[in-house]
């Protein structure tokens, strides 16, 4: 039963390792087809995998750091407890990625590529199993963090969120 499973146990067993920008991480999917260089629009020079999927753990010491892929990828919910996630597109944007489709959670959140966002728990468990689907796949070029002192100049109506989202110390 997957109600009363800790953190730890999830972390062995789906192998997850720590990651610079999700938590823990591991990559279950890399597409063995590759689009060619220059098949893609800008800002996808290199040749790149059709796609590429990753399970993530999120706990309030690993959690989501302010970053942005040039990809479009997908959030998925799978168990433990929501999580807040900040869109830095227009004037800001909160969706909660999680179980309760009563409450408004969604249990798919698509993050259009380019954009920077964040997330943290919210809930009584303090950990977060998603998954990440990402086309075309991510390569590390593809992977940019936040600077949150730039991006609240760039969106002044999130700043105070911006500031209040958990960030790692490196």
């Amino acid at each position: 039963m997957t109600s009363d499973m800790t953190a730890d146990e999830v972390l062995k067993l789906l192998s997850l390792e720590p990651n610079a920008t999700c938590g823990f991480v591991r990559e279950t999917y890399r597409a063995t087809q590759e689009i060619a260089p220059g098949g893609l629009p800008a800002p996808f020079a290199d040749g790149r995998p059709l796609g590429s999927a990753l399970y993530f753990m999120v706990t309030p010491q690993a959690p989501v750091r302010l970053h942005r892929i040039r990809n479009d990828q997908l959030y998925h919910y799978y168990l433990g407890d929501p999580i807040e996630v900040l869109l830095l597109h227009g004037q800001g944007e909160h969706v909660i990625v999680g179980p309760d489709l009563r409450a408004g959670h969604r249990v798919q959140l698509l993050i259009p590529g380019n954009t920077f966002h964040t997330a943290r728990i919210i809930g009584s468990k303090r950990w977060f199993l998603g998954a990440s689907t990402e086309w075309p796949g991510v390569i590390q070029a593809d992977v940019e963090l936040g600077t949150p002192e730039l991006l609240t100049k760039e969106f002044p109506n999130v700043a105070a969120d911006i500031r209040d989202f958990p960030q790692p110390v490196n």
